[in-house]
């Protein structure tokens, strides 16, 4: 590397109050007619500043340069520092590359850059939001070079850390920035030049990451800062139609939801706050202010806050894009869990109920969840109704709803598991279980202990009252087999045997040639010789139902 590199005693001076950074001058081109030159009058510039002395020709650093040397002056960044810093090991990247967000645009990155980069010498670098490299590609020309500073895989080209740079800049101010010569507040960087652009998620409003290319001063070509800027805004557009995708997939999923609002102000709200179906005066587009993920009971749903930190040593102004929006929340996955208040822009209070994918945002008092139904009698495929909206069930979540409903003052969550499972029961599986549930079915399902908030209608529960007053009509009617016959929970089957043997006999002790003929008609009751005997015993022999009985009755004979 050559030259520009403040000696121990200019760098001394680097501490000095904000204002010798200089007067600043305005953002100038790109465009440089004689880069010898400019690096030349920076370099005098750098030198002035430092040492506290009068800029040349009374000309200062651009004003985007001058407000980030004050932030990296500030935050103690050392001007004679020699490389930047490792944030993790390079065995440890591609993981860590494969895991972030950016991981997923890098062939779209590269398809449209690396070629370029190599072709005129210059490196290709993607960061994350902190500016800690996650992919470095390019020209071998420059490979060597760039290695010698920190420009690699597993580095750390934030602002706090390394100063000013395209990467740590452009993440501080949230836009595109040009970075040559001596702008870099590092002397060991004043060969270089650097074209940079963050990539903001158009979900979270949070930066993602960054983009970046680099070479030497005498590689620098003037479309490069806005080649850089044009594929940061493909990277964009694309991320915005995988999001269009994604909430074209929330609103089919959920608007039964609003639907049964039955009118009420609600609104479907993403794991990022924004509004995208429903009305409450706030428009579809809108982004509400979501709680804490810390204040919610952690869940499993959601797509995952895909954002990798707020952008570093500023607070980006409203004219400055790529900010996020820090004030509207994310909730990643494992963040959604039983949704709780918000304060809605007009002042007005709503409350959030988890669903998959985000949230239903209603109004209190208005609409709460009001009836669930339950038809799990010969259910081989359970499902439920809640307000209308048909809701399909897992096995397991079946049997939670209906050890729920036939305990309605509640269960801890050990009870529970010891009658979902057995003595061989974990209780933080059933909690688990509790808070998938719980996305499905939102305030129907209250904690601590576990219960039923809503009116319940379970065909269950309807039997053992029928059983209970020997309805025998009522109960043929409504018995369309065992309760969940699939379910292998200890108490599900326990209920299930008992209900059977009560059907059984109620219906053999009172039940009328039609209750019995309704009861042959189930799984149970199909070949039940007991009952077959009594249908062919209390019907004339040529109605048809008595032939039938006969026919099976043939069939059950060893």
């Amino acid at each position: 590397m050559t030259g520009g590199r403040p000696s121990a005693a200019t760098s001394a001076t680097s501490a000095g109050p904000a204002s010798s950074v200089g007067p600043a001058t305005s953002a100038g081109s790109v465009r440089i007619s004689d880069p010898d030159a400019h690096s030349t009058r920076l370099r005098r510039l750098y030198e002035a500043v430092l040492t506290g002395g009068p800029p040349p020709d009374g000309e200062g650093f651009r004003s985007l340069i001058s407000a980030s040397w004050r932030r990296s002056l500030a935050a103690g960044v050392d001007p004679c520092a020699v490389s930047a810093p490792p944030a993790f090991s390079p065995g440890d990247v591609r993981d860590i590359r494969s895991a972030h967000p950016m991981g997923g645009l890098l062939p779209l990155i590269t398809g449209t850059l690396l070629h370029m980069a190599d072709e005129t010498a210059h490196v290709l670098i993607v960061t994350d939001a902190e500016g800690r490299v996650l992919w470095r590609g390019g020209s071998s020309r420059v490979m060597g070079r760039a290695d010698e500073v920190g420009l690699a895989d597993g580095f750390h080209w934030g602002e706090r850390m390394v100063g000013t740079n395209g990467i740590g800049t452009a993440l501080a101010t949230g836009r595109p920035v040009h970075v040559c010569s001596a702008e870099h507040l590092l002397g060991v960087l004043h060969p270089w030049s650097c074209s940079s652009a963050p990539i903001t998620d158009p979900d979270s409003g949070d930066v993602l990451g960054c983009i970046d290319i680099s070479g030497v001063m005498s590689a620098l070509h003037p479309a490069t800062v806005a080649l850089v800027e044009t594929t940061a805004r493909l990277a964009e557009s694309h991320l915005q139609l995988r999001m269009r995708e994604r909430d074209d997939r929330f609103r089919a999923r959920h608007e039964g939801r609003l639907r049964a609002l039955r009118g009420a102000p609600g609104a479907l709200v993403t794991a990022t706050g924004r509004i995208v179906a429903g009305d409450l005066a706030m428009g579809r587009g809108g982004r509400i202010a979501l709680p804490e993920p810390g204040n919610l009971e952690p869940g499993t749903l959601g797509p995952g806050n895909p954002g990798a930190g707020t952008p570093e040593s500023v607070t980006p102004d409203a004219g400055n894009r790529g900010a996020g929006n820090r004030g509207a929340g994310s909730l990643g996955a494992g963040n959604l869990g039983a949704g709780g208040e918000v304060l809605l822009p007009d002042g007005r209070a709503g409350v959030l109920e988890p669903l998959e994918g985000g949230f239903l945002l209603r109004l209190p008092g208005r609409s709460r969840t009001s009836r669930l139904i339950l038809p799990f009698l010969g259910a081989e495929h359970p499902w439920a109704r809640l307000d209308g909206v048909r809701v399909p069930l897992s096995p397991r979540h079946a049997e939670i709803l209906a050890l729920l409903a036939l305990n309605p003052r509640g269960l801890t969550a050990d009870r529970l598991s010891l009658l979902l499972y057995g003595d061989a029961g974990n209780p933080v599986t059933a909690r688990a279980e509790i808070h998938r549930l719980r996305a499905q079915l939102g305030p129907a399902v209250a904690a601590k202990p576990y219960r039923l908030t809503c009116a319940v209608e379970a065909d269950f529960l309807t039997l053992k009252r029928l059983l209970a007053a020997e309805d025998t009509a009522g109960v043929a009617e409504i018995y369309r087999g065992p309760l969940l016959p699939a379910s292998e929970s200890p108490a599900i089957r326990g209920e299930r045997e008992e209900l059977d043997g009560q059907v059984h006999a109620c219906l053999l002790r009172r039940g009328t040639p039609d209750d019995l003929w309704a009861y042959a008609g189930t799984e149970p009751g199909r070949n039940d010789v007991h009952v077959l005997e009594r249908l062919v015993a209390a019907l004339p022999a040529d109605d048809p139902r008595a032939v039938t009985a006969r026919i099976r009755l043939a069939a059950c004979d060893p």
